[in-house]
């Protein structure tokens, strides 16, 4: 494995551990604004994992489609 490799897989998992934070801090979230902001992120966060993932060649773009 390339270090390249190494490290975007690692970055994927930051993704998902920020998409992860973001999914604690929605809960202990004040008002529903901030509920909603931190949800929005955690998407973001996780989408980004996923389009991390595709660079990498991990996911396949004909079973993503389904």
């Amino acid at each position: 494995m390339s270090i390249l490799t190494e490290d975007t897989m690692k970055q994927s998992h930051n993704f998902l551990e920020n998409a992860d934070n973001c999914g604690q801090l929605a809960e202990r979230a004040a008002d529903e604004p901030t509920y909603n902001r931190y949800k929005r992120m955690e998407a973001a966060w996780q989408a980004l994992a996923v389009e991390q993932d595709w660079l990498n060649g991990e996911i396949d773009s004909e079973r993503e489609s389904q």
